[in-house]
């Protein structure tokens, strides 16, 4: 990344390899960052504060606890979102982009002869992804039951109406993703803005009353005497404050959208002070009000922050948040889906594209709608937004653990620091990570059961499908007949025909089964054939120089492979298009694509488990055509089916 100077505004230049948008002045990228990146950290404090003196285990809210809680949420922020993801995982960039599997492609591409390291390292990875499909669930469920529930503060005879209000904004939300969040998502930033606005309003009005808690709330000691005092009470506020960093690893897996610099910047001189000082402010209001006020206020403080008159524009604007949040959540799975079906570790899966400038803005159906159907059933299952904080943070805390331990092998395999730095950081790190997702372990009886479920079933997923399609190529590669020998035995006797034939095949060595079928029922060739292999590379983009590379064989057969970034979208008759080296260039209208499809037979063989082996076979039944996927024409294929034993 380069700064520039250009008419008097700091603009940030991402060189070639990240998002075509992510470019502008860094004001404005800053912007466009707290209208996307910071919705679900900037919503927690709706919930979060609330969860330590009202949850499942409730602290007294008297200054003792109050300020151990507040002290235990700054330095929290500092360590782990500050100082962890703000200031050094967003360092392992993988050509500017972030999230587990862009961190997981980018030490697979530094440290991949070390096959040691590779597998355990690859399933850390695949496990905090599918940790993440929990998290995507939770996370539009309580933020927006939560917002909802602020109308009981402004009239208590609405509560019986928050689930179907809550339900309602859930199911429009999902019905709009087929259309695209273009449009809307230019109100994304200007909303996020007044509502972080307004949360560091709140706060310094009731800071003034009590203006010793800014103190109190930086101070570590204040935390260091709650763990010393009252150590089982203080572990499980733990599993209460973390709910204030939910969120953090979005900083961080947004990355390539906006660039390091203006989510840094963004989230230390805006983002951080206003959510601080509403934690600040929520606590100063409660040591504010007499006793038997603090009992109502304890329930709600986020929207006993403001007057009567201005709860309900409050309320209004955290449900304006909250459904910003829930739709950067969704748009996080679209985007993490797409990265794992580059990466192999998903079937093909229909994928539209909603904006023609905005490379990242994509509908992935079947991820939508069974999202859901998840996040409304965990609606009408807990009821409420205290309920599902229970079920809140294992993910969460899962995930911030796999990246710590990704992060260390990154120390360790790729950059040269001073060991004493590195083992004290990791020391920190892992200190802070077990101890929250400990705490959040005590969560599984009451709900924490979810993420873990979700999560073990989109694991046995993610690596039957990568193990499965090792396997079926192992399977295919047995009897591969070298291309030189096909072409000297075979193809002299064969008729040949006009136009072009390209053969899509997973290998780039040998005969292509499809090619084979073909030869063997038809008894014809094409007199021009194209061999050709889809390779998707451990990095985002590819540059066009790169994009493919050609093998001539003579007598008019071609070897191709392209080559594309997981954050790409391929598109196999443009690329054709561009190909050089391979005689005249290749226009559709003469062209014929051929596909193999398999019918998996489950067997005995070793590899995977029966059960494992069937799973795969409905995967592969149930996964969107070739055709589809590559954007091949509809009246140029040919698919030729054969039987497979894995």
């Amino acid at each position: 990344m380069s700064i520039t100077e250009t008419g008097g505004a700091e603009e940030v230049t991402l060189s070639e390899g990240h998002h075509p948008q992510s470019h502008g002045p860094l004001y404005k990228l800053a912007i466009g960052a707290v209208g996307i990146v910071f919705g679900d950290i900037g919503t927690s404090p709706i919930y979060s504060f609330r969860e330590t003196f009202a949850g499942h285990h409730p602290l007294t809210p008297d200054q003792f606890h109050i300020y151990a809680v507040l002290s235990m949420i700054f330095w929290s922020m500092m360590i782990v979102v500050t100082l962890k993801y703000v200031m050094i995982i967003m360092r392992a960039d993988n050509k500017g982009e972030g999230g587990s599997l862009a961190l997981l492609a980018l030490i697979n591409r530094s440290i991949g002869d070390k096959k040691k390291w590779t597998s355990g390292i690859v399933m850390l990875g695949v496990f905090a992804t599918a940790l993440f499909y929990g998290d995507s669930m939770i996370t539009p469920a309580i933020s927006v039951l939560s917002a909802v529930e602020g109308l009981t503060t402004v009239n208590k005879g609405l509560g019986p109406f928050v689930i179907p209000i809550a339900i309602g904004i859930l199911v429009g939300l999902f019905a709009i993703q087929a259309r695209g969040t273009a449009r809307v998502g230019m109100l994304f930033g200007p909303v996020m803005l007044c509502y972080f606005a307004a949360l560091a309003f709140l706060g310094l009005i009731h800071i003034m009353d009590r203006p010793g808690i800014i103190v109190a709330m930086i101070n570590p000691v204040n935390a260091a005497t709650f763990f010393i005092q009252e150590p089982m009470r203080a572990f499980l506020a733990m599993g209460s404050v973390v709910l204030a960093l939910t969120g953090a690893e979005a900083l961080y897996a947004d990355m390539g959208h906006f660039g390091r610099r203006p989510i840094k910047f963004a989230w230390l001189y805006f983002v951080l002070p206003a959510l601080l000082l509403n934690y600040m402010g929520q606590g100063a209001m409660l040591l504010s009000l007499p006793m038997g006020e603090v009992s109502t206020a304890v329930k709600d403080p986020f929207f006993y922050l403001a007057s009567d008159a201005f709860r309900l524009p409050l309320v209004l604007l955290a449900t304006a948040a909250t459904i910003i949040a829930s739709q950067a959540v969704i748009s996080g799975a679209f985007s993490v889906t797409q990265q794992a079906i580059q990466l192999g570790f998903v079937p093909r899966l229909r994928i539209t594209h909603t904006s023609e400038s905005a490379a990242g803005q994509i509908y992935i159906p079947v991820v939508n709608w069974a999202l859901m159907v998840m996040v409304l059933l965990l609606v009408l299952t807990f009821q409420t937004s205290s309920n599902l904080a229970a079920a809140y943070g294992i993910a969460v805390t899962g995930a911030m653990l796999i990246d710590t331990v990704l992060i260390a092998v990154v120390f360790i395999m790729m950059w040269n620091w001073n060991r004493l730095l590195v083992g004290g950081l990791l020391a920190l790190f892992f200190a802070v990570d077990l101890g929250y997702f400990g705490s959040n372990l005590t969560k599984i009886p009451n709900g924490g059961w979810f993420p873990l479920l979700v999560g073990a079933i989109a694991f046995t997923l993610l690596t039957t499908w990568a193990r499965g399609r090792q396997l079926m190529i192992a399977r295919m590669n047995e009897a591969t007949l070298p291309m030189e020998i096909f072409i000297k035995s075979a193809a002299p006797s064969a008729a040949r025909v006009p136009g072009t034939a390209v053969f899509m095949t997973s290998s780039a060595e040998g005969v292509p089964h499809a090619l084979l079928h073909n030869l063997k029922h038809n008894k014809i060739l094409h007199e021009r054939v194209f061999l050709l292999t889809v390779r998707i590379e451990d990095v985002p983009f590819v540059k066009l120089q790169n994009r493919y590379s050609v093998k001539d064989y003579g007598s008019g057969f071609y070897r191709i492979i392209l080559r594309y970034g997981f954050m790409e979208e391929i598109d196999v008759p443009a690329a054709l298009a561009k190909v050089e080296g391979v005689g005249p260039t290749c226009k559709m209208m003469d062209t014929s694509f051929f596909l193999a499809r398999q019918t998996l037979l489950a067997s005995a063989r070793p590899g995977m488990a029966i059960w494992r082996e069937k799973l795969f076979a409905w995967m592969l039944r149930n996964a969107e055509s070739a055709m589809e996927f590559f954007k091949l024409p509809t009246n140029r294929v040919v698919e030729l089916g054969s039987q497979l034993e894995i």
